[in-house]
């Protein structure tokens, strides 16, 4: 659920775009969904995550800047620069604290010595820059009606399977006596 809510300006950027083949107006709908799901997460928590503000100030910057000047550059562009900063968050994250970020995201479920949390962040910043990297291939070499459905599709199928790959490789590296125990509670 989650997730479906994390995605909920997306897809109702989609949802516009479909019903009017208009970027712009996608556009403008973008920007009044994201402005309500970080109102909803203030008042039902107090708190906004730092990556959903992030992504919310840059669908602010660059969508007003492609309705202002009307240019469609601006919010294609947004999602790489969101998927980069992602990627610098990360990578920033090994020199300032004690734990990476990917740690402080998933530390309370997980115990992992520190040299896979390191190779799990990695994985994380790869991922970022090629995603973001794929982005811009499909805004410059697709068309738009493409890149609208890979925004929607192609990033959260392509997030969605990089997901599942972490569960898998962290599974694996998870000791014995874990993965018995685990076992033991589901019966």
């Amino acid at each position: 659920m989650q997730l479906l809510f994390d995605f909920f300006p997306v897809i109702a950027f989609f949802g516009t775009y479909q019903l009017t083949g208009d970027l712009f107006t996608a556009t403008a709908v973008i920007i009044v969904a994201v402005i309500a799901q970080t109102a909803w997460q203030w008042f039902r928590h107090r708190k906004v995550s730092q990556m959903a503000l992030v992504s919310g100030v840059l669908v602010l910057i660059f969508g007003g800047l492609t309705l202002l000047i009307h240019d469609k550059a601006f919010i294609q562009w947004k999602v790489t620069v969101v998927n980069w900063l992602f990627a610098a968050a990360f990578l920033a994250s090994r020199f300032f604290g004690d734990k990476l970020i990917i740690e402080r995201m998933m530390g309370q479920n997980l115990q992992l010595e520190r040299s896979l949390w390191q190779t799990l962040n990695w994985a994380w910043i790869v991922f970022f820059i090629a995603l973001g990297a794929l982005n811009l291939y499909v805004a410059y070499n697709f068309s738009e009606a493409f890149w609208v459905k890979f925004k929607l599709f192609g990033m959260l199928g392509l997030t969605v399977a990089f997901a599942i790959g972490q569960t898998l490789w962290l599974s694996s590296k998870m000791p014995a006596e874990d993965a018995s125990a685990e076992s033991g509670k589901s019966q």
